[in-house]
């Protein structure tokens, strides 16, 4: 991959595996220094800073629960100690706490909102912050700041039985386009990935077998299952200046999942 991010340091959170992971490597062998954030779960954060490492790349892992606000600010200050500045945030810590609307509990309403939601908003305030301390900086990028939100099709695709997290995915929506219209003056782009069908563990009943994989590919009209390599490519390319005219814009990255597929033969 061309070096798109040399001399960048990037911060992904929720980075020890899934598209996180991906990502993280993407962006190294971009050739940015990255941060692997994890939920102070070590080991896989670990392992994927020796992959980045192994493949020339700089990275260090370090732990924050990005839903409270003094982990989230003691990470991105220990991040500019050590490496003077953050030009990238990819906010994608997230996870899901299932159930039927009737039986769910507000513990795992709020507990969704609270890292998919909330902890968007803390790591983005950082690094804000940051980016405005330094200012402007043409040898490292022509944007002072870029920040990708990972979002989901379900911004967009409700999803029974999953409200709590749908409701933290739409909410992400209007808060990165929100911040991209505020930001935007100073030189700060602010996007979305929206991930459909991607091979990672938080949906790994949905594919592991033939059976659920043909299931989910009726839902996908490219026919395929998408794998976190796909997510992290469009991340290197809006974290990079290739993408620099582009602000407050979800990409969604789902093999057509958006289009409505039900639709296909007349509804």
């Amino acid at each position: 991959m061309n070096k798109l991010l040399k001399g960048q340091v990037a911060v992904v959170t929720g980075a020890g595996s899934g598209i996180g992971a991906a990502v993280a490597v993407a962006l190294a062998d971009a050739g940015a220094t990255v941060v692997v954030n994890h939920p102070n779960v070590s080991a896989p954060a670990e392992e994927i800073v020796r992959k980045i490492k192994s493949n020339g790349g700089t990275a260090i892992a370090l732990g924050a629960d990005v839903s409270k606000e003094d982990e989230v600010i003691a990470m991105f200050r220990d991040v500019v100690a050590q490496f003077g500045t953050v030009d990238i945030l990819v906010a994608n810590a997230g996870l899901q706490r299932d159930s039927p609307f009737i039986k769910m509990s507000l513990a795992d309403w709020q507990f969704v909102l609270n890292v998919n939601l909330t902890g968007q908003f803390l790591c983005a305030r950082e690094a804000t912050r940051e980016f405005l301390r330094r200012g402007p900086d043409p040898s490292r990028s022509v944007a002072t700041g870029k920040i990708i939100c990972m979002s989901s099709v379900h911004q967009v695709i409700p999803w029974a039985g999953h409200c709590n997290y749908a409701t933290s995915k739409g909410g992400i929506k209007l808060f990165m386009e929100s911040i991209a219209q505020e930001l935007a003056p100073h030189k700060i782009r602010v996007n979305a990935i929206g991930p459909g069908a991607i091979k990672t563990p938080i949906n790994r009943v949905a594919w592991e077998t033939p059976t659920a994989e043909a299931a989910l590919r009726t839902l996908i009209p490219y026919d395929r299952v998408g794998v976190p390599e796909d997510i992290a490519k469009a991340a290197v390319w809006l974290a990079s200046d290739e993408s620099d005219y582009v602000t407050g814009t979800t990409l969604f990255v789902d093999g057509g999942m958006t289009l409505y597929p039900g639709f296909a033969t007349g509804g």
